[in-house]
């Protein structure tokens, strides 16, 4: 994929996989997260400040996040780099993210559940991205005859 089309893909609403290295030799912190991505910027995700992705995170200095099309033909983007900044969760950002996975009377029932967790509780993770693998198998000729 080029440089646009990867991005508009990432920026879509879709279940990221987080990763990120673990200490010691065990194998690779690897677990679903909602994330936001707008064309040109940076990768962002919330989680909890005290949880294990937060402080592989701190630890690391860097995660990536895969990204991939429910349906076929194969279609992902798999990103990389540092993080550039941490910081508390504002509550617009929480309000957008809701939304952004959610329909809107979901999100509205989730912020409400979760408000009083969420207060001082989460931290926003931004990344840079260095490195890039992307596919689009769709773009392949699959057809025999051809």
């Amino acid at each position: 994929m080029g440089l646009v089309e990867r991005e508009a893909f990432l920026a879509e609403a879709r279940f990221g996989v987080l990763s990120v290295a673990q200490e010691d030799g065990v194998a690779t912190l690897a677990v679903p997260i909602w994330y936001a991505f707008t064309p040109g910027r940076e990768v962002v995700i919330h989680t909890h400040r005290r949880s294990r992705k937060a402080h592989l995170i701190r630890t690391t200095g860097r995660f990536g996040i895969c990204v991939q099309a429910d349906t076929s033909p194969v279609r992902y983007v798999s990103v990389e780099g540092p993080v550039t900044c941490e910081s508390d969760v504002e509550p617009a950002a929480r309000e957008a993210m809701a939304h952004r996975y959610l329909p809107p009377h979901m999100a509205r029932a989730y912020l409400e559940a979760t408000a009083e967790q969420q207060v001082g509780v989460s931290v926003a993770f931004h990344m840079r991205p260095t490195r890039w693998r992307t596919a689009n198998y769709g773009a392949m000729s699959l057809d025999p005859s051809s």
